[in-house]
């Protein structure tokens, strides 16, 4: 499994899930799981969900933190067919976040690939 796993998640949505334990987006009562991504294709789902965004954080997830299990699964059919993003199957919990960093879409409203840590990178205990 990925060393680390990233959530795309509005900044409001990230204080609301510190205050209950839990990132529980819809996707989990729609469709069973989590969205997640690894480092290099996050840029993928950002782009299409998110595009032009400003009050998205990325939250870092250590997989050995989680309880639920996690399987790789195909995205949407524009996404490279080879490609597989990290599904989780039950609520994300704070405690598995070890990291959350501000995520920025560059001028023309798109986002890059993920580079890691950015200037205004905060703790998920702040």
């Amino acid at each position: 499994m990925a060393e680390i796993l990233l959530h795309i998640i509005s900044r409001e949505e990230w204080d609301r899930a510190r205050r209950l334990g839990t990132v529980t987006p819809p996707s989990l009562a729609s469709q069973g799981f989590v969205h997640l991504s690894t480092p290099h294709q996050v840029h993928l789902p950002a782009d299409r969900l998110y595009s032009g965004r400003r009050d998205l954080v990325i939250l870092h997830v250590d997989p050995a933190r989680l309880a639920d299990p996690v399987r790789f699964e195909p995205g949407v059919p524009e996404d490279p067919e080879s490609m597989r993003f990290p599904h989780l199957y039950g609520p994300l919990p704070v405690d598995a976040v070890v990291e959350v960093a501000t995520y920025l879409p560059g001028p023309d409203g798109h986002f890059a690939p993920y580079e890691g840590e950015r200037a205004d990178t905060v703790r998920s205990e702040d």
